[in-house]
């Protein structure tokens, strides 16, 4: 792990505002209105260079927020950069701050941590299942599995074709299947529902999307064809340190409990015990 202060070298925004018009009427955290999802690279070889698929660092987003907040690595490259994709929330002010930063500014960060994503040698077809911001670390995975030479399909999920992950920053080589709510884009329907039709081929299954995203595939695993198959998923939770100090992101698998911060974020489905996430 390293603690680095990072130069940002862009930082761009790539998908506009969702108004949710639920978002006064629930109090869950994920019904809340969108200000934008973004794109920031920042110069940091020393975390480039130790990166792994499905790992994240902690950045301190300024004097309003105590604590640093969780950020997955969505792309690495040759020069040392990173990169991190995320979404802004009508309150989310570590997020609006790190939106706001400009080409030159200064962002302190530390990392990588976690545990990545495992990629099988016995597996050369990939599954990745990408529900709305979950695409965050499924980037840098499906570059990391084309250059392994695995034949990799991702499947995108969202509410509506305004908050699709851009094709074109997507490697050319992947295999795209879009599903939005409301069929504005590709197919009609949960990202989950179309699951059936390509799980058969996969050898492994790799997921990052919304809680109940995670509790649907566990609910119906027979019938979402994932049975005997290897499905790792991306977990998100509120987390005070990164460093396994404050137990804050604690959660009861079948091993006993786990913190997400260094036992993850990456668990298989089969491990966590879903009970108590019926109703997040």
């Amino acid at each position: 792990m390293e603690q680095v202060l990072a130069k940002v070298i862009s930082n761009e925004q790539i998908l506009r505002e969702l108004e949710r018009h639920d978002a006064r009427t629930f109090k869950r955290p994920d019904v809340r209105n969108i200000l934008g999802s973004w794109i920031i690279r920042l110069r940091c070889p020393e975390i480039a260079q130790e990166a792994k698929p499905g790992q994240f660092v902690m950045v301190r987003c300024g004097k309003e927020c105590t604590l640093p907040r969780p950020f997955s690595i969505h792309q690495v490259n040759d020069k040392g950069d990173i990169a991190l994709f995320f979404a802004v929330w009508e309150d989310g002010k570590g997020t609006k701050w790190l939106s706001q930063r400009r080409k030159g500014d200064k962002v302190e960060l530390f990392g990588p941590l976690g545990n990545g994503f495992s990629i099988q040698p016995s597996s050369p077809n990939l599954l990745l299942l990408a529900g709305g911001i979950g695409i965050a670390p499924l980037c840098f995975l499906a570059e990391k599995a084309l250059k392994q030479e695995c034949s990799v399909t991702m499947m995108l999920g969202a509410s509506t074709a305004t908050q699709l992950y851009p094709r074109h920053l997507l490697p050319a080589q992947v295999e795209l299947i879009i599903a939005t709510e409301d069929r504005t884009d590709g197919r009609e329907g949960m990202i989950t529902d179309f699951l059936p039709d390509f799980a058969g081929r996969a050898d492994q299954i790799f997921a990052c999307g919304p809680m109940p995203m995670y509790y649907d595939m566990a609910l119906r695993k027979k019938e979402l064809k994932l049975g005997g198959k290897s499905a790792q998923i991306s977990l998100e939770m509120r987390m005070g340190c990164g460093l396994g100090v404050c137990y804050g992101c604690t959660v009861k698998t079948k091993n006993g409990l786990k913190q997400v911060c260094q036992d993850g974020p990456i668990f298989d489905l089969d491990e966590i015990i879903w009970d108590e996430f019926a109703q997040v």
